[in-house]
């Protein structure tokens, strides 16, 4: 399985078993994920946007189409705020021949006229390349804080989607396989627990599951109602 490491970035995209088409369910987004699934293929819209509020899983789309592309022997980069806050623009130079470019949190960094050029000239040399190119952003195109006239425009050459949330019983489905692909047992009074008593947005589920785990596995306790409370400090 391979991976493209672009000189001028600290961090290339290293393939993971949690975030893959597999895992991701897809709910009301099915239109979203199979095209996502094309462009991870180099098939299909070549340019993908998807927004909406934190814990839809924009996040786990981007890095789902990453991890298929680089079983597929693409290269590929995935890139979040916490990999472009601290570079500068040019860090984009040359970017446009990764096969397969996801571009997360568009919304956070895309701040200032030297980073929306250099997002308008990438868009533009990828699209020239006919390479992929899949951004995710809280915001819609026409509500990103843009001053570069041409680029908004340009956010929205490929389809536009917003991610619609789970229903309660695809968030159950999630909850149980995110834990069998943890090997993590997970009762059904326990997820009916978790959904209950906690915020229930995939993101905040998921990240309470993955504390729970490493408190089963250190304590050597299954998973059961009492953990959970002494987990998160609950009286």
């Amino acid at each position: 399985m391979s991976s493209f490491i672009h000189p001028q970035l600290p961090l290339g995209f290293e393939p993971g078993e949690l975030f893959t088409f597999d895992s991701f369910i897809a709910g009301s987004n099915t239109v979203a994920v199979g095209l996502a699934q094309q462009a991870a293929a180099g098939a299909g819209e070549k340019q993908l946007y998807f927004w909406g509020e934190p814990g839809l899983g924009k996040s786990h789309l981007l890095q789902a189409s990453c991890n298929l592309a680089a079983k597929q022997q693409r290269t590929v980069c995935y890139l979040t705020r916490n990999e472009i806050v601290d570079q500068s623009p040019e860090m984009f130079d040359g970017l446009e021949h990764v096969e397969l470019i996801c571009l997360d949190d568009i919304d956070v960094w895309l701040q200032g006229r030297e980073w929306e050029t250099a997002l308008f000239n990438l868009i533009n040399r990828v699209r020239e390349i006919g390479h992929g190119l899949i951004m995710a952003s809280e915001k819609p195109p026409e509500d990103v804080s843009i001053n570069l006239p041409d680029l908004r425009s340009r956010l929205a050459w490929g389809p536009v989607f917003q991610m619609q949330p789970l229903t309660d019983t695809e968030k159950y489905q999630a909850l149980r396989f995110r834990a069998g692909q943890s090997g993590l047992e997970l009762p059904q009074n326990v997820a009916d627990y978790l959904m209950q008593r906690y915020p229930r947005d995939t993101f905040g589920l998921f990240e309470r599951l993955a504390m729970l785990d490493k408190a089963s596995m250190a304590t050597q306790r299954r998973l059961t109602i009492p953990l959970v409370k002494s987990v998160f400090a609950e009286d």
